[in-house]
């Protein structure tokens, strides 16, 4: 079967900034958190839940890189991106992300993207996210993860 073509702008994003990250297929699939923390055999708070949020002033897309049992407060998030945020629906994140929900990466998106980082994540030597589908997964060191998103390490969960 193909590569889709958004876990190969994953496999590049590492690539390109140089992290040896091991792209996992899980046959029972990763959407949610609790499933990808089982899939991978890990904590729950080392899976990265990419939340998305559209910015009210510009319609742009947010990302929030959160703990697994983490939630993303709205008004810490919309406090932390400076404008208001609401609801991002499916169009909106595949159109700025190139993902479908359920898949969205910390990386790897089809245009920069401002992004925020839930510093309980910086507990643990490695962590766990979503590689471009709902059944692919990658292990990296969160440093690494922020440096390449280029987020803003900041409470912003309930």
């Amino acid at each position: 079967m193909a590569k889709s073509k958004s876990l190969k702008r994953v496999e590049q994003a590492l690539e390109a900034a140089g992290v040896a990250a091991e792209i996992m297929e899980m046959a029972e699939g990763t959407r949610t958190a609790a499933d990808a923390a089982a899939a991978a055999g890990c904590e729950l708070d080392q899976i990265v839940k990419s939340i998305i949020f559209r910015g009210e002033a510009d319609g742009r897309v947010v990302l929030f890189l959160t703990a697994g049992g983490n939630q993303v407060d709205a008004g810490k998030a919309s406090a932390a991106a400076g404008e208001a945020l609401g609801k991002a629906d499916a169009g909106l994140i595949r159109a700025q992300t190139g993902f479908a929900i359920g898949g969205v990466a910390p990386l790897g998106h089809l245009s920069p993207i401002r992004a925020f980082f839930d510093p309980r994540l910086l507990d643990f030597r490695v962590v766990w996210a979503a590689a471009g589908t709902p059944r692919h997964i990658f292990a990296a060191d969160p440093r690494e993860i922020l440096r390449l998103t280029g987020a803003e390490v900041t409470d912003f969960t309930v």
